[in-house]
């Protein structure tokens, strides 16, 4: 399957509009990243992308990666030092389930549009918004079109979609 089969044009634009919108409310910043292929293990595999994306470099250490591996069915949320200093544990439970819920039934950019607004206000109750806050990272759906080399060699049950 093709990134476009699973997240077209028209889906990618949704997202950013919906990334948008949600960090008005959060000096937090939330990024989507889609990669067709995870062989290892998820939480792994995003953190790695999330230190190759640089998300990292927020001034308040404030950014979430959601990190979808659509062929292999697998996702993980992920945040920065600064949200997990702040949040208590389990915080993305609720946004993995509601997830699961929208990529089970198909509905990939709906399920990642309704978290992401999810995200914004949960974020903003520990990283309120500001007038002059400054856009950090992109709002666009950033991709991978192929298979990264990996050294995993396992998978685990963390936001896997089956």
């Amino acid at each position: 399957m093709a990134l476009a089969d699973f997240i077209p044009n028209e889906g990618q634009r949704r997202i950013a509009d919906a990334i948008t919108a949600a960090e008005r409310h959060t000096t937090g910043e939330i990024c989507v990243h889609v990669t067709p292929r995870c062989r290892g293990d998820v939480m792994k595999r995003a953190a790695r992308t999330f230190n190759r994306l640089h998300l990292y470099t927020t001034k308040r250490r404030n950014a979430v990666l959601i990190f979808v591996a659509y062929e292999d069915r697998k996702f993980a949320i992920l945040g920065d030092t600064g949200i997990n200093a702040v949040v208590p544990q389990g915080f993305w439970d609720g946004e993995v389930e509601e997830l699961t819920r929208f990529l089970k039934a198909g509905r990939p950019v709906d399920g990642l549009c309704e978290i992401i607004a999810h995200m914004g206000e949960r974020l903003s109750q520990y990283f309120p918004g500001e007038r002059n806050d400054e856009n950090e990272l992109s709002n666009e759906v950033s991709f991978d079109e192929g298979d990264e080399d990996e050294s995993d060699d396992h998978d685990d049950d963390y936001g896997n979609m089956e």
